[in-house]
């Protein structure tokens, strides 16, 4: 296949996927959005924790919450478990990787706070731990999955909610959770710039 013929059919793909996600899923990241408004305008705040690319989207979604996603507003309580490289090592070595997020879920986590687990397989240990672990702090977990939803999505439990990609491509699935998490960002704000009106 030549270079240009590859590339077009990256675009037809990732075009299909999208169209998909906004025809059957649109609804639910209405809910998602208007549930992580409501916590985080009680002073609850998100934690997002994921592997590889999905721990940069976690990132992405804490950094958009606590700065600004495209209209300038108050701050809000965004933290992403991907990014304390002190925290993270000390966990791996002395109690496994599995338990990189859980412990400082144990450790941070609050009721009614929400988890934004990321994953494009549902099947990482360390997410399905957690799950686990906010579970056991009355923690909402929001799932972004792709796949057949994997072993996270079996663990989530009523009040939980998952936006699973249509997909098995794990490129697709990163992109579409990205534009999800753009989706969430915005709606937030509008939410805020309403709420202030």
């Amino acid at each position: 296949m030549d270079s240009s013929h590859l590339i077009k059919n990256i675009f037809a793909d990732t075009i299909t996927v999208a169209t998909n996600v906004r025809d059957t899923l649109s609804n639910d990241i209405v809910e998602i959005s208007a549930l992580i408004f409501s916590r985080l305008m009680n002073g609850n705040k998100i934690m997002a924790c994921g592997n590889g690319g999905s721990a940069g989207d976690s990132q992405h979604f804490a950094s958009e919450l606590v700065n600004r996603f495209e209209i300038n507003r108050n701050e809000l309580a965004g933290l992403a478990l991907t990014t304390d490289s002190s925290t993270i090592t000390s966990i791996a070595n002395d109690y496994g990787y599995d338990e990189i997020f859980s412990k400082q879920i144990s450790a941070l986590g609050k009721k009614h706070d929400i988890l934004l687990a990321i994953t494009t397989s549902g099947n990482s240990i360390n997410i399905h731990r957690a799950i686990e672990q906010a579970h056991k702090k009355d923690i909402t977990v929001i799932l972004l999955t792709g796949k057949n939803g994997g072993i996270a999505s079996k663990a989530l439990k009523q009040g939980d909610r998952e936006i699973r990609v249509p997909s098995s491509s794990t490129a697709r699935i990163q992109e579409i959770h990205l534009v999800i998490i753009h989706c969430i960002c915005s709606l937030i704000e509008n939410n805020m710039v309403e709420k202030n009106e």
